[in-house]
């Protein structure tokens, strides 16, 4: 059985016009179009995502402090899960006016992002700070989301310290980890590690799923032929459409990153029925992806089960 994640919200935000000029990217959107950021979830719903993440990827100190908003990173959190939880609502009502009431089952996966940037394992953080930050956004997600999703996680240590946090606060919530991955199929994280070494480090406290993302769909393929071997959890990945990472990337430096055209949204279903193959149950995705995407992946699903 297949479940469709959404796709990514911030490259979706600017698409309708919500820029960020002042490095909070996706948290811009929490102050300024709320009710965009509502309409987003929506829309992934009724394209066929059975689960929809919060948008709190960027809902972070480190982020909210270059508008000197750090200290309102756990008020905008607790927005970005009653966003999502809102839209479930609001789909679900619709659906009932519509007497459609059971194709409605969406849960909301609460995002616990990288605390510094995004691809980085240089600039992964340690130390109290990072277990307090976590706990507090697991805190203040927890009541309006289903499970926790820790994306983005680019090595070993850092899923563990985001899923630590999830599973000890997380009022017993399933929790899901996500890595990034070297562009390199076959290469491990971009830390280093290989998938074996990290999923070593955190299997002792019992995660419900592992995923790759924010990765080359090629790169995410080689990774899920290699972690069905190690796991007997579900597993999945959700790929974006960026061109390679410079190293040297961060969010709002010079650095710029760009969408390979190849990855139209056939190219993207094709590669979903190969992660299927591969034995993945859970395939949505990344920056780029936007609800024709998802749409597309749930059409052939449909089809395909008829």
């Amino acid at each position: 059985m297949l479940t469709i994640l959404d796709g990514g919200m911030g490259r979706e935000l600017s698409r309708r016009g919500v820029h960020d000029n002042t490095g909070l990217w996706s948290a811009q959107a929490l102050l300024d179009a709320p009710d965009i950021v509502l309409q987003v979830h929506k829309d992934f719903i009724a394209a066929g995502a059975k689960i929809i993440t919060s948008n709190s990827y960027s809902t972070i100190p480190s982020y909210l402090g270059k508008s000197d908003l750090a200290q309102s990173y756990v008020e905008l959190t607790r927005l970005a899960g009653r966003l999502a939880r809102q839209a479930v609502q609001e789909a679900r009502k619709e659906e009932v006016n519509k007497e459609k009431a059971h194709k409605v089952e969406v849960q909301v996966a609460g995002s616990l992002p990288p605390l510094s940037e995004s691809f980085r394992p240089d600039l992964v953080p340690s130390g109290r700070d990072v277990a307090t930050i976590y706990e507090s956004m697991v805190k203040a997600l927890e009541p309006n989301v289903d499970l926790f999703l820790c994306e983005t996680m680019s090595s070993g240590a850092e899923a563990l310290h985001a899923a630590t946090a999830a599973k000890k606060y997380g009022n017993g919530k399933p929790v899901y980890v996500a890595w990034t991955l070297d562009e390199r199929p076959g290469k491990g994280l971009r830390s280093g590690e290989s998938i074996a070494q990290a999923l070593a480090l955190i299997e002792p406290i019992e995660i419900d799923a592992y995923l790759f993302n924010c990765t080359s769909p090629e790169a995410i393929l080689q990774a899920l032929k290699e972690l069905a071997a190690l796991t007997d959890k579900p597993i999945g990945g959700y790929p974006n459409r960026f061109n390679k990472v410079d190293p040297q990337w961060t969010l709002d430096n010079d650095v710029k990153t760009s969408l390979r055209a190849d990855i139209d949204i056939a190219f993207f279903v094709q590669m979903a029925q190969q992660y299927e193959a591969a034995g993945a149950t859970i395939i949505g995705g990344c920056c780029g992806v936007g609800p024709e995407y998802i749409e597309a992946l749930a059409q052939v699903r449909a089809t395909a089960l008829v």
